[in-house]
């Protein structure tokens, strides 16, 4: 591995934000609560969550999450994020050794770099989800395919492995998975006039053992969920996401406004390398074609499905920005491309007073914490820096590596402070915290009143949560129970409540006793 202390530093600066942040009460509480349950229950295939069929995700992750509460008992989010790190870091290493022949050791160094610090790429390093895993797998994929067409290793190695990545995306994520390697081969053979050899990488062999893999899954689901999950997995969770999306429907332009703050700080970058080298008309190498087509067919396909989400467009990066670093060497002291470095330059310079600003805000008190006024300070001093190396000493691709190296530094000095945040984050320190009351007075259920998904916090609690409302709590009384509330609500609560025994924790939440006499 060439970079490999790159990925070691990378890895060092993410460390304590892998390993000290909570759980967010969204997906990721949900994952863990959907494995606790499969392992409960012996399922392997069909998921649930709360007894409700969840077919919204292939199994792999979930095994891998069940993995780790089966090997360490408890989940460990340094554990799952491996799963996210090792990927992107594979995404890298692949896409460096596809582009060694286009590009110069600095410009692959820098590719690294800006590839782990892009926007949604960083972000899906440290957030629990499947999406870097299954571009993983894609980019393998796509990576197989070429060398096929070139000839390049062993012929019918390659054709096992082809069909088995894009299952193995499919198996990790969903449909995606197939649609972007389909779609974009299929395209470029077309295009490049090869289209009669589309048997040679979508042969029987190719089908054969895809329809074998999907069969064999389709079968273990059907075993274990029975006829109402297959609907649901293939059917209501594909198609009707697809055609009329019962979720994060988007218009068709969704991806054009987001993909800027997506791939920031590097978006204005790579779209100015890419609006000038058009307008200069080159001659497209077929490595560029390729990357071109990638891009080109999974944007617009991504485009035309109705459910849209921001992490959908992951499968593009690496190829967006390493289609521009071949072209950037030509372009390197051009006015756009140095004011598009500068923007973000900038922004770092200006991070110390922005933070000062946010933290007088009295609903942002909570992020006044010295570490993370530490690392705003480093960002100002990185952009500072960054941009006199990038003017006064003329070096464009060493002022980009200084503000990579920079973004990762105040990453890791200011994520030490996370733990004093967490209960902004997650629900840990709510139910450690109902836990420690329950057991001095001898309490066994928990109710909750307008908290955001709180049936998964039986990933901490180790029991089922009562969803209920302070009119049917009273309807009940006398009872011996704890009620979580948001401190926000509450004014709302009747004055029943109100001389109860309470406990605020943090800043947001209640932990009110409801001890029956």
């Amino acid at each position: 591995m060439k970079y490999k202390w790159i990925f070691f530093l990378l890895f060092i600066a993410l460390l304590p934000l892998l390993s000290l942040r909570d759980y967010t009460v969204g997906n990721e509480l949900r994952y863990l609560s959907i494995a606790d349950e499969a392992l409960r229950n012996g399922t392997f295939f069909a998921f649930t969550n709360h007894g409700t069929f969840y077919a919204d995700k292939p199994p792999l992750y979930f095994w891998i999450i069940m993995l780790g509460k089966w090997l360490f008992g408890q989940h460990y989010m340094w554990f799952i994020s491996l799963f996210s790190y090792i990927p992107a870091m594979v995404i890298a290493c692949i896409m460096d050794r596809w582009c060694a022949q286009s590009l110069n050791e600095n410009y692959r160094r820098t590719g690294v770099l800006m590839l782990m610090s892009c926007g949604l790429f960083l972000a899906l390093i440290f957030i629990l989800r499947m999406d870097m895993l299954m571009c993983m797998f894609i980019t393998l994929a796509l990576y197989t395919f070429y060398r096929m067409l070139n000839g390049e290793g062993n012929m019918q190695r390659n054709a096992i492995l082809f069909p088995l990545f894009i299952f193995l995306a499919v198996f990790t994520k969903g449909p995606i998975g197939i649609l972007v390697p389909l779609l974009s081969t299929v395209v470029f053979l077309l295009l490049t006039k090869r289209f009669r050899t589309i048997g040679k990488y979508w042969g029987w062999k190719t089908w054969g053992i895809l329809l074998f893999c999907f069969a064999a899954w389709f079968s273990a689901a059907y075993a274990e969920g029975g006829a109402e999950y297959m609907n649901n997995m293939l059917f209501h969770q594909t198609i009707d996401r697809a055609v009329n999306s019962f979720r994060h429907d988007r218009p068709f332009y969704h991806y054009c406004l987001t993909i800027w703050y997506a791939m920031l700080p590097w978006s204005f970058l790579l779209a100015s390398v890419l609006i000038i080298s058009a307008i200069k008309k080159p001659k497209y190498t077929e490595l560029q074609k390729y990357f071109l087509t990638i891009i080109g067919t999974t944007f617009i396909m991504l485009s035309s499905i109705s459910s849209k989400v921001d992490v959908y467009m992951l499968p593009m990066f690496p190829f967006i920005l390493y289609l521009a670093l071949m072209f950037l060497p030509d372009m390197e002291r051009n006015r756009w491309i140095l004011a598009s470095i500068t923007v973000p330059a900038s922004v770092f310079l200006l991070a110390f007073p922005a933070y000062w600003a946010i933290t007088q805000i009295d609903k942002m008190a909570f992020a006044v914490q010295p570490l993370f006024y530490a690392a705003a300070g480093i960002l100002s001093l990185v952009g500072a820096y960054a941009l006199h190396i990038l003017y006064r000493k003329k070096q464009t691709i060493r002022a980009i590596q200084t503000m990579v190296f920079g973004l990762f530094l105040a990453a890791f000095v200011g994520s030490w402070n996370i733990p004093r945040i967490n209960g902004e984050i997650g629900y840990k320190e709510l139910c450690t915290k109902a836990q420690e009351v329950a057991k001095a007075h001898q309490i066994s259920d928990y109710y909750v009143w307008k908290m955001r998904r709180p049936e998964n916090m039986d990933v901490y609690l180790q029991k089922d949560i009562r969803i209920t409302t302070p009119e049917e709590i009273m309807q009940s009384a006398p009872h011996s129970a704890l009620l979580m509330v948001p401190v926000k609500y509450q004014s709302e609560l009747p004055s029943y409540f109100v001389n109860k025994e309470s406990y605020q924790v943090g800043r947001r939440y209640l932990i009110i006793v409801l001890s029956g006499s």
